[in-house]
């Protein structure tokens, strides 16, 4: 086996790569793997991401992983203390000696013959390309394009003379100071712009074609801290992580069975953090809890800006742009110098690479995710995907687990490859993100695999239903199939 052939290549090393490296390093210590990230440091979009205030829109106690529990109890932590953590995650386990930098996987080939993937990767900043080899390939990626976020096209955007900026590439260099800023979006990130901004601009809007629903809690959990004085930390930590784990998929599980309860619940705590100051049309959504993400800010920073006068909120929708002055739909017009597109994500599907099964291209829009980790059609791959519902990190556990399940197995019965196959028509048209409407997973519809009517093809979105799959279930259900080891690994 030369340097260049592993028994397992892990793409990416953002949360879902680090996460299946760790435990794959902690129960299969004989397995060689390595880490292939494009970017110069480890954190996926936590290296990425830079804007002002950048933080988690999930709690971090079920945000951490469960192999290295979060032991702080700030509730949403920013962006730098999450890539320390994950920084520190892969020092303490070695697996930062694992990962190699500056590659971008181009493509990925699987051999029948040799029951073994041959991925092709570039060094960007020497142009130079290289083969790698692997028994197992593992996509941890997440599902959204890193070098371009979405943009829309606003009409007449040529004609504003301010600036433009993208929340995905913040410029390092910007002055906000006594600017008018204007941040197109309602979503996360605008909700997180809106109040770090709004400290130094002259005035902040957030300017939204439709209003989104948002759940304010405490920056730091407060029954926590208490505990912690008189328990050890980490039995407090666990249990904050039980108990966040479950009030999550009860918030979640409320929203779907009593849509207007909740509905009203939640307008009803938004109007009391807003106090009269605002119009709640600009909160009162068209659609029901958790059609879309349900956004969370700690400690109502959001309101607390719009109640000061530094911020607000307008609904409307660009119908062009006249100097420093957007000219609305409704006919009015919003003065500013500096527009931040907030408008979302642009997805891409296996981080841009292309795929091929002995030769011949793959196209993941035609298939379908196996317990919601493995592509029907590809053998030994995996493609590790989070919760959209729930904190991401809490499938990402799961499905790491489940791997490392495979890999055993594999050993132990002396085989060499699995592969899902759907024997039974499954496939529907719907996609795997289930019944979100969230603009950017309605745009990537066509692109992201399929939805399966139920059993192994059906992704949940369910965490005790998904840990019951993953790591209970038998491996051998006559959906996933294995074939006998041909040979040992070696390089093409």
């Amino acid at each position: 086996m030369t340097m260049d052939s592993f028994d397992v290549l892990i793409i990416g090393a953002g949360v879902s790569g680090i996460g299946v490296a760790c435990r794959l390093a902690a129960e299969c210590p004989g397995k060689t793997y390595a880490i292939l990230e494009r970017r110069q440091r480890l954190g996926g979009t936590w290296d990425l991401f830079n804007y002002p205030g950048v933080r988690s829109d999930s709690d971090m106690l079920t945000y951490g992983f469960e192999f290295r529990p979060w032991q702080d109890t700030q509730v949403l932590a920013s962006g730098d203390a999450i890539r320390d953590y994950l920084a520190d995650t892969v020092r303490e386990s070695g697996v930062d000696r694992h990962i190699r930098y500056g590659l971008k996987i181009v493509a990925a080939d699987w051999s029948s013959s040799r029951q073994q993937w041959t991925v092709t990767a570039v060094d960007e900043a020497s142009g130079a390309s290289t083969q790698l080899h692997c028994s197992q390939l593992v996509l941890g990626t997440g599902y959204y394009n890193h070098d371009n976020g979405f943009a829309p096209q606003f009409p007449g955007l040529d004609r504003f003379t301010g600036q433009v900026v993208h929340p995905q590439h913040w410029p390092s260099d910007i002055d906000l100071a006594g600017k008018r800023v204007v941040i197109v979006g309602s979503g996360a990130t605008a909700m997180t712009l809106v109040p770090a901004i709004a400290k130094a601009a002259a005035h902040v809007t957030m300017l939204q074609r439709s209003p989104t629903y948002i759940l304010s809690v405490p920056a730091r959990d407060a029954s926590l801290e208490k505990l912690a004085r008189l328990l050890p930390r980490r039995w407090v930590f666990a249990y904050g992580r039980r108990r966040n784990k479950a009030l999550a998929r009860w918030i979640y599980a409320a929203c779907r069975r009593w849509p207007d309860r909740m509905r009203k619940f939640l307008l009803k705590q938004t109007a009391r953090h807003l106090g009269g100051s605002v119009d709640m049309a600009h909160f009162t959504p068209r659609y029901m809890p958790w059609d879309q993400r349900l956004c969370i800010v700690p400690d109502a920073d959001l309101f607390t800006a719009i109640k000061g006068g530094s911020a607000s909120v307008a609904t409307d929708e660009i119908a062009g742009f006249d100097g420093r002055a957007i000219v609305l739909a409704s006919g009015q017009r919003m003065d500013a110098d500096v527009l931040v597109t907030a408008t979302g994500l642009d997805v891409q599907v296996f981080g841009g690479m292309g795929i091929s099964v002995d030769g011949q291209a793959y196209a993941p829009q035609q298939h379908m995710l196996y317990k919601g980790v493995l592509m029907e059609g590809l053998p030994n791959f995996a493609w590790i995907l989070g919760y959209t519902s729930l904190s991401w990190t809490l499938k990402v556990d799961l499905a790491s687990a489940y791997l490392v399940r495979l890999i055993k197995h594999l050993d132990a019965k002396g085989l060499g490859s699995f592969c899902a196959h759907d024997q039974e028509g499954q496939r529907t048209d719907q996609s795997v993100m289930g019944n979100l409407t969230s603009g950017y997973l309605v745009r990537a519809n066509d692109r992201m695999p399929r939805q399966g009517r139920d059993g192994p093809w059906h992704v949940t979105h369910h965490y005790p239903s998904d840990k019951a799959v993953l790591l209970d279930a038998p491996l051998e259900d006559g959906v996933l199939s294995f074939e006998r080891r041909k040979s040992a690994l070696r390089a093409a």
